[in-house]
């Protein structure tokens, strides 16, 4: 008997191996490859074991599961831009929020903390993981924030996979986020020169491993910061277009990878950033000052970028509560100027390609992780909604949070009120 039993559970076990790693055959999809091949109609997408393993017309299902598309839209999974999906739960709750660091307000000199990483803090049970989810996201990139009395060297981040995981960071994407202009002035001795001014004792330090009475940061610190200084990737966040031309100045000298964020001046120095090669990720709603270093921000800026050969990618800033609605900025950037596909791209293949991850996501190709969205319709409509969203091949459910109490609560209605 009881050899009979652990039979039994050995052949439930492999039938259960087996059921969580079948291939899927999604036929007849208009597929969005994001590669040269462009859009496929009437094409289908085998997934096997995590990964595409082929795309084209009338593939074999051989033992796969088969889901008929009916012609609908399949892209790869959306970026989820610059945000604090999984560090943030309730956004005026301080114990549930995990991008800033504080400081004590100790001397200047002493606030620069490059080795502060807000990917360790990463929660994949958070509830704004799944409610990103279920609109189509599949990954994005924690970045931290200068904020409540921090550093204008605001530490690192990286990208996270939202599946739901523990093991959701991927460390080759880390990148050193730096806040600059105005609004920092109050972190940098109240001038932006001596954001500069700062940047470059930091550099010294960080080359020379120098330990003074006066430095500017602890040796882990200036460990971090070197490592960067070797072709690392570092996101600049800047408005104004003088703040933007000193980035490129700083990090040809210096040896950096920039990445632009923000960049509502942008548009004025896009020959500039195209020469440099320099990325820019930027909000397409930005269209009224916020303040003296958006005064030139304007609707078209990621359409004249794109005209002159920058690679551009979308985020909302302050937003990951609404990190969902990242597709109506690119609906808008399409509605004025922006091809559509390059607006597509912005969400997949060019952020991937930017942080490093483009080997892996962003396209619709054999040997890419199979992470894909089913769209009911044009997914830079408004009105258009996830379907059905694939992680590494592996069926998202497309529940969240607020589904559960809409459908709660709604039930409670029609048993209180029956005729309604």
């Amino acid at each position: 008997m009881k050899t009979w039993l652990m039979l039994l559970g050995t052949v439930c076990l492999a039938l259960n191996t087996a059921a969580q790693a079948r291939d899927i055959l999604i036929r007849n999809a208009q597929v969005h490859t994001l590669t040269p091949q462009g859009t496929l109609d009437g094409t289908d997408v085998l997934i096997r074991d995590g990964r595409i393993h082929s795309v084209g017309k009338s593939l074999p299902a051989g033992h796969a599961e088969v889901i008929d598309a009916q012609g609908r839209i399949l892209t790869p999974g959306l970026f989820g831009g610059l945000s604090g999906i999984g560090l943030q739960e309730v956004s005026l709750e301080a114990s549930t929020v995990d991008d800033a660091l504080a400081l004590q307000a100790p001397p200047y000199e002493t606030q620069l903390r490059p080795e502060f990483d807000v990917s360790v803090a990463y929660n994949p049970l958070s509830t704004l993981v799944e409610v990103s989810r279920v609109e189509g996201l599949t990954w994005t990139m924690l970045a931290p924030r200068s904020a409540g009395g921090g550093s204008f060297l605001a530490g690192q981040g990286a990208a996270v996979i939202l599946d739901g995981s523990f093991d959701a960071v991927r460390p080759d994407s880390r990148s050193l986020f730096v806040h600059l202009g105005g609004g920092m002035n109050e972190l940098s001795a109240g001038s932006r020169a001596a954001q500069w001014m700062l940047l470059e004792q930091a550099v010294r330090e960080a080359r020379s491993r120098s330990t003074g009475e006066h430095s500017l940061m602890l040796p882990t610190g200036r460990e971090v910061l070197a490592r960067y200084l070797t072709n690392g990737r570092v996101v600049f966040h800047a408005e104004r277009a003088a703040d933007i031309r000193q980035v490129l100045l700083f990090s040809k000298q210096h040896g950096l990878h920039p990445v632009i964020a923000g960049g509502s001046q942008a548009w004025m120095l896009a020959d500039e950033l195209a020469a440099a090669n320099v990325p820019v990720v930027l909000d397409a709603l930005a269209n009224l000052p916020r303040g003296f270093d958006t005064l030139g921000a304007r609707l078209d800026n990621a359409a004249v970028l794109h005209a002159a050969g920058v690679r551009i990618a979308f985020t909302q800033f302050g937003e990951s509560h609404n990190a969902r609605k990242i597709r109506q900025l690119a609906g808008s950037a399409v509605a004025h100027g922006l091809p559509h596909a390059a607006a597509l791209a912005a969400l997949t293949s060019t952020p991937a390609d930017i942080f490093g991850l483009g080997s892996t996501q962003g396209r619709i190709a054999p040997g890419q992780r199979a992470d894909l969205v089913l769209w009911s319709g044009d997914p830079l409509e408004v009105t258009t909604a996830a379907e059905q969203v694939w992680i590494a091949g592996k069926v998202m459910s497309m529940r969240s949070r607020q589904i559960e109490l809409r459908d709660r609560y709604l039930q409670r209605l029609r048993e209180v009120t029956p005729n309604r």
